[in-house]
């Protein structure tokens, strides 16, 4: 049986509630498990950083849903390029917003990765 991806109740004060429980810092859910995700700042984020999400079997991932910190703002150019060069769609949004559409489209049944830097 699949496992339900986590819903994101809460964020603020530097991390989110999923499923009722606290989650401190950044986050990265990827195939519906969420685990700490290094990055504090969009000008940090670095391919590496998006290394599993990058190496997801073809079709798993329809596209990395990110959630840049309080405002919208592209990530750098390595990382756009290294979606490019993978052939996966990169979204990019304030947290906030990215936080409903992780909702919203998982509610759905949508195969998503989400990487969400903590406001």
């Amino acid at each position: 049986m699949a496992r339900a991806a986590p819903q994101i109740d809460a964020y603020g004060g530097g991390g989110f509630r999923l499923n009722g429980a606290r989650h401190d810092g950044s986050l990265l859910i990827l195939d519906d498990q969420a685990r700490p995700w290094p990055v504090a700042a969009l000008n940090t984020l670095a391919p590496e950083h998006l290394a599993d999400v990058l190496a997801a079997p073809r079709g798993a991932v329809e596209f990395l849903l990110l959630g840049a910190g309080p405002r919208n703002s592209p990530p750098p150019r390595a990382v756009r390029e290294a979606f490019q060069a993978a052939r996966m769609g990169l979204e990019i949004m304030d947290t906030p917003a990215a936080i409903r559409l992780y909702n919203l489209l998982t509610a759905d049944g949508r195969r998503l990765a989400c990487a969400l830097i903590a406001v």
